[in-house]
């Protein structure tokens, strides 16, 4: 099931060169869509933010992804909606794959992944999720030891076993970007604050779910959660964005 190309448009780009066969967002959009009518950009970017997809950049910074991605993208949706699996466990699963190794089989009957991408997948995966020490993060973000200090005072980033992962890094490239316009630490606090009390109502709402001992079900509320968090995401930013075009008025 998944390990064809079912879209004619995508099996004639196998045969293109990669440029022609690289395929933006919006056109992924359009591949997957009459499959899994929910699918969204944001999901997409999630997937890539946990390191399920690593699609390939242009030298503008823009994603493009080939008939593999599009193919991968396919079989992590169907699992998810068919079995409603974890993402780390279809992550540890294609991870296997991309090593080249023969993975268990997945729970609940869903079909092994087939080899969707080139060998260099594992590496770029491993770059890309892995949690970092504090000199790594240094380098990424720019930010110096008395900013990461500050942050882990204020509860903003929480390293574990002194290793940093994705939302740290993320909230540290943010912190030491606000530090240029005169933003300390000290000020993000509401943000952790404001973050916690919408956490707060996602948990009132898929908290019975989270809770049960079927996989499936907690599965079905941490989807379900990550779809309320975007939407408050999308509230909050379209507020801010209001209030700032009173100022040019």
């Amino acid at each position: 099931m998944f390990d064809a190309v079912r879209s004619p448009r995508l099996e004639a780009a196998r045969h293109e060169p990669t440029r022609a066969a690289a395929l933006n967002i919006g056109e992924v959009l359009s591949e997957l869509k009459p499959e899994f009518p929910r699918v969204t950009a944001s999901k997409i970017r999630f997937l890539e933010d946990k390191g399920l997809i690593i699609p390939q950049r242009t030298s503008a910074g823009y994603r493009k992804y080939t008939p593999a991605d599009v193919n991968r993208l396919r079989f992590i949706l169907a699992v998810q909606r068919d079995q409603y699996l974890p993402l780390k466990v279809i992550k540890d699963h294609l991870d296997a794959v991309d090593r080249g190794d023969a993975p268990d089989s997945l729970p609940g009957g869903a079909p092994n992944a087939p080899q969707l991408v080139d060998t260099r997948m594992g590496e770029q995966a491993e770059k890309h999720s892995r949690p970092v020490s504090q000199a790594e993060l240094q380098g990424m973000t720019g930010a110096g030891p008395e900013l990461i200090s500050q942050l882990e005072n204020f509860g903003l980033i929480e390293p574990e076993a002194g290793l940093y992962d994705e939302n740290c890094i993320q909230v540290t490239k943010s912190a030491v970007s606000l530090a240029s316009h005169g933003v300390e630490p000290r000020h993000l606090r509401q943000f952790r604050l404001a973050a916690e009390r919408e956490f707060a109502l996602i948990e009132s709402i898929v908290g019975a779910d989270a809770k049960r001992p079927d996989i499936a079900a907690r599965a079905r509320a941490a989807e379900e959660a990550r779809e309320i968090g975007e939407q408050c995401l999308q509230l909050h930013d379209a507020l801010v964005q209001r209030a700032i075009s009173q100022l040019d008025r």
